[in-house]
């Protein structure tokens, strides 16, 4: 592997799968198009019927289409897409799980891949026989399993259960210790799908830090997930599926903005909303319309401040919202780096006769650990809090940088009044 050498180029690939009318039309089919091929110099018409009647029997279903793209080694591509866009079928592809209908991937170093977790686990095996077997499935020779098992044991956490049969463990166990295993195998690619939802809050927690210590490494990663905020921590790129082909690739903000937009026009359609979905489009930093949209906002007088521990914070938004919206509501977040909301308000907005704007001001006092933060806005029609209909979403044109370190007067991102005593 030479250090110019892309870590993965896909070239062209497309995956079609077949369908069947019914369990005998898996063996008509093939013999019909066979004798069709035989009879097209000798009997044109009856290899037309044939032909025509085999098509009748099975269809074909397009996953993916003329997928092209290169990963860079040390790179980290995000994938998003709604379900059945394709992504799932691209990285099994990648992974060599799959076997591509059209075009070709070349890979360079050993790949990880957090598919189906615990897929490849033997029940009648303890969990400690399988981490050896899938160590060494995965390229890592016998000194190296050594060396690194106890890590892997001590990170997936299933205590005493790790020398019991797998047909033993919940879900949740074989899931934490098949992603233990494939994240310290030292991979030159990790492959991930939807895998950070493994285990409890903690081991979750647990999990993205291992995954930002192995791509500090120079580990290459392609990420697929609904979690938009881990594909903005964790990606350099991003790259939009639907119906199977790319139709956006760019950095992550700008991708998740457009993913967005259509997630939340598709919404407003199947809501019956079809004149709100007409008018969204895209805008600098989400999307909105003439239906509802911040127009104008600013925090400490511009778009952003820096400020000390427990400084004052003052945003004013000029909201837009038609007369035709019955419950216009502003929701108001503050988001950490990484897209974590921390706190917010809904704030009920004032219905005004043949639609305009109006005034919102809001102000609190940054009591934050050091660090950017981020101003996320949503008008929605909400005529109560389990029935919301988003209408504009924007983000991260308001931001505001803490300078102060304030470990010394509590942990975490922000302080929770306490009575504390010591004796």
């Amino acid at each position: 592997m030479t250090a110019a050498a892309p870590a993965i180029r896909v070239a062209g690939v497309g995956k079609t799968y077949r369908t069947w009318s019914s369990p005998t039309a898996r063996l008509s089919v093939p013999l019909m198009l066979r004798g069709a091929g035989a009879l097209g110099g000798v009997a044109p018409g009856l290899a037309a019927r044939l032909r025509a009647g085999a098509e009748r029997r099975a269809r074909s279903h397009r996953a993916l289409e003329g997928i092209d793209f290169t990963l860079a080694r040390g790179e980290a591509l995000g994938i998003v897409g709604l379900n059945g866009s394709g992504k799932s079928t691209l990285l099994q592809i990648i992974a060599g799980v799959l076997a591509p209908s059209t075009g070709r991937v070349e890979v360079s170093g050993r790949i990880a891949a957090l598919l189906e977790l615990g897929s490849g686990f033997n029940p009648e095996l303890t969990g400690r026989e399988n981490v050896v077997i899938n160590a060494a499935i995965l390229g890592l020779d016998r000194a190296r399993i050594d060396a690194s098992i106890d890590r892997i044991i001590a990170f997936a956490d299933i205590g005493a259960y790790i020398d019991e049969p797998v047909k033993t463990y919940s879900s949740g166990m074989a899931l934490r210790l098949a992603f233990a295993v494939q994240v310290h195998v030292e991979p030159d690619i990790l492959i991930v799908d939807e895998a950070l939802a493994v285990g409890d809050a903690a081991f979750q927690a647990k999990a993205m830090a291992r995954i930002d210590e192995i791509l500090a490494g120079g580990t290459t990663l392609l990420f697929v997930g609904h979690d938009l905020n881990a594909v903005k921590a964790f990606c350099s790129r991003a790259m939009l599926l639907e119906r199977g082909r790319i139709v956006m690739q760019g950095l992550p903000d700008e991708v998740i903005a457009e993913y967005l937009l259509r997630t939340h026009r598709k919404a407003l359609e199947d809501a019956g909303r079809a004149r709100e979905a007409r008018a969204l489009r895209a805008l600098g930093d989400g999307y909105g319309s003439h239906v509802a949209q911040v127009t104008e906002c600013s925090l400490n007088g511009a778009l952003h401040a820096t400020v000390g521990y427990g400084g004052r914070i003052d945003v004013h938004m000029q909201v837009r919202v038609d007369d035709s919206v019955a419950h216009p509501v502003l929701i108001f977040d503050v988001l950490d780096g990484r897209g974590l909301q921390l706190t917010g308000r809904r704030i009920e907005l004032p219905r005004r006769p043949g639609g305009g704007a109006c005034q919102v001001s809001i102000s609190f006092d940054a009591c934050f650990q050091q660090g950017v933060y981020r101003i996320r806005t949503r008008v929605v029609d909400a005529p109560g809090l389990d029935s919301t209909t988003v209408l504009a979403r924007q983000e991260g044109t308001l931001s505001f940088e803490v300078i102060d370190d304030s470990r010394a007067l509590f942990t975490g991102l922000f302080p929770v009044p306490m009575d504390v005593r010591a004796r």
